[in-house]
Order: C-alpha cells, then sequence, then structure tokens
C-alpha cells in the first residue's frame, strides 16, 4: 500500500509539474494574421533600408559632383596658366629670334661694307 501512495503522489507530482509550465500569451491572431504582420514589418523594414540607401547614393553622388567641379575648376586654372606660359614663351622666342635676325642682318652689313 505504501509503494501504491508513493507512486501515485509522484505521480501526482509528475502531473502538477508538467501542467505547470507557461504557456505563451496568446494574442488572439490566427496563424494567417500573424505571416500577414510579419510580410507587412519586412515590407516596411525593406522600404526603409531601400530608402536609406537612396539618401547614402544621393549623398555619395553629390560628394562625386563637388569633386568632379573641383577637378574641372583646377584643370581650368593650370590650363589657363600653361597657355600663359606658352604665350611668355613663344614672346620671348620671338624676341630671340628678332634680335638674332637683326644682329645677322648687321653682321653682314658690317662685312659688306669692309
Amino acid at each position: 500500500m505504501n509503494k501504491l501512495l508513493v507512486a501515485l503522489g509522484l505521480a501526482a507530482t509528475v502531473a502538477l509539474v508538467g501542467c505547470n509550465k507557461e504557456k505563451a500569451p496568446e494574442t488572439g491572431a490566427t496563424t494567417g494574421q500573424h505571416i500577414e504582420n510579419a510580410a507587412t514589418q519586412a515590407g516596411q523594414d525593406i522600404k526603409n533600408a531601400a530608402d536609406e540607401a537612396a539618401a547614402k547614393t544621393e549623398a555619395a553622388t553629390d560628394k562625386a559632383v563637388a569633386h568632379i567641379d573641383a577637378a574641372a575648376d583646377d584643370a581650368a586654372k593650370k590650363t589657363e596658366a600653361a597657355a600663359d606660359d606658352v604665350k611668355t614663351a613663344a614672346k620671348d622666342a620671338t624676341a630671340a629670334t628678332a634680335g638674332a635676325v637683326e644682329k645677322g642682318a648687321a653682321d653682314v652689313k658690317e662685312k659688306t661694307q669692309q
């Protein structure tokens, strides 16, 4: 009899412990509603990610355009400076050539007069 009471006591304890587990609170939503809510949330997450990517792309594009504009301005300034240098060099070369021609003519004139 004692063995039977001990066995019944153990069975009752196991049953109480097993039945006393807390269940997740019921939201009242069906599985379809849960799936629909998850899909809606995923859609919002995707939209947010796309918006963030678009904003970052726009910022990167603006930065690239600014760098391109600065490089174009720098290239224009350097081209203008190079053109000025070429103009000055051409002037100097023309003056040197004219001087050489005049000297050559003077030398020829002097030799012909001797």
